[in-house]
């Protein structure tokens, strides 16, 4: 527990443009020359090197076992502080039945779907591909529908930091 405290002390920190003066400070002067890298992934990237080093050197097998669940913890709190807590997935859906796994998805999901047009760079065919944000308790029952109706559909799903609007957040 208290752990949990000190990590999402450190979030808050972070959030607010400062450092504590540890690995979270040569993370801020990494990310000048990688601005495409988060500040969780370099500071557990920077954490780990240095933990790798104490039990190379040292020999605590255990500490060092302790310390990477603590990394993880951080980094966990930090991209929740970030980043917010409202994880959704994207489906990509390929179907010749896009518009009755549409409906579908729609009368038993209560969710909406858009049709993009594509063209498949393999086969040369044009298809519409059905997009559908969902929460991740709605993924099994998409995937399900969408097999149902269409055994040779291709789905992929991918995750969505944020999505705004009806049925999701607000703002």
């Amino acid at each position: 527990m208290v752990e949990l405290s000190l990590d999402f002390g450190t979030a808050i920190i972070l959030k607010a443009n400062s450092s504590t003066g540890g690995t979270d400070l040569i993370s801020y002067i990494a990310r000048e020359y990688r601005p495409t890298i988060s500040m969780s992934r370099a500071i557990i990237i920077l954490d780990t090197i240095v933990v790798s080093l104490n039990v190379f050197f040292f020999q605590e097998i255990e500490i060092g076992l302790y310390s990477a669940i603590a990394i993880y913890l951080m980094g966990k709190m930090i991209d929740i502080l970030f980043e917010g807590i409202y994880f959704t997935k994207l489906l990509l859906i390929i179907s010749d039945k896009n518009e009755e796994i549409a409906e579908q998805i729609g009368e038993k999901i209560k969710r909406g779907a858009t049709g993009l047009f594509g063209k498949g760079m393999y086969t040369k065919e044009n298809k519409l591909v059905l997009m559908c944000a969902a929460s991740r308790g709605d993924i099994a029952k998409i995937k399900m529908i969408a097999r149902k109706i269409d055994p040779q559909s291709f789905i992929v799903i991918t995750n969505s930091r944020e999505v705004v609007g009806l049925g999701f957040k607000k703002t």
